[in-house]
């Protein structure tokens, strides 16, 4: 067995306690919002957070029909839940100590080298990037597909029906094709919901990274007498 294919078989197991992720990336996130995170362990949630949006990225690649990865939406909301508190914790470390650990540094100083009319121009192309071609554009495909799917299902329906009453298939195999039918509407459906819900959270992540821009600009020069050139 391949790499990917035990790492899908994992998440197919996984996938009959779908919810069990929902609610570890809710009381994640509710723990980030409320409880101050030291900075190293906010580089190792960071570094946890990459490995498995990554992991994730790698298994929707390989994947050859998607209701396979039944529980990508699930998985997808729980995710974007456990990057809002990343969000909220990193600004709270850098508004109160101004220093959110060694991953951020290392990443701000790989990106714009320092330079901070570099790093303002490169924020606002991904800002372009995220929100307007990818959150907008993998938004209206789910709800696209999601239409198309449901409209889809009456025709569908009747089609089995009509085959099991010629003969063509047997009651079996006309409720596998049901069943399969049913899975497809209830994961196209939810990925339609979770795409909106990504689409909240790249507007939250744009407003914080302003917010940590600015915030953090007010705090050193009026709390803490730093110059802001």
């Amino acid at each position: 067995m391949t790499l990917w294919a035990t790492i899908k078989e994992k998440f197919a197991s996984f996938g009959g306690n779908s919810d069990l992720a929902f609610v570890v990336g809710l009381f994640t996130a509710i723990f980030l919002l409320v409880v101050p995170v030291h900075k190293d362990l906010l580089s190792i949630l960071l570094v946890f957070s990459i490995a498995i949006s990554l992991l994730i990225l790698l298994t929707v690649i390989y994947v050859k029909d998607p209701p396979e990865f039944s529980v990508f939406p699930t998985l997808l909301l729980a995710v974007t839940l456990y990057r809002l508190g990343l969000n909220v914790a990193s600004t709270r470390l850098i508004l109160l100590e101004g220093d959110a650990g060694s991953v951020i540094q290392s990443f701000g100083t790989f990106v714009v080298g320092g330079n901070y009319v570099v790093g303002t121009v490169i924020f606002l192309i991904l800002v372009v990037i995220n929100f307007v071609v990818i959150t907008k554009g993998s938004g209206r495909i789910a709800e696209v597909t999601a239409r198309f799917t449901l409209d889809a299902m009456p025709g569908k329906q009747m089609s089995i029906d009509a085959e099991m009453n010629s003969g063509v298939i047997t009651e079996a195999q006309a409720l596998e094709k049901r069943e399969r039918l049913q899975k497809d509407a209830d994961f196209y459906g939810s990925m339609d919901g979770a795409s909106k819900f990504v689409r909240g959270d790249a507007i939250a992540g744009i407003i914080i990274t302003v917010v940590n821009v600015v915030g953090g600009i007010l705090i050193g020069y009026f709390q803490r007498d730093m110059l802001i050139v």
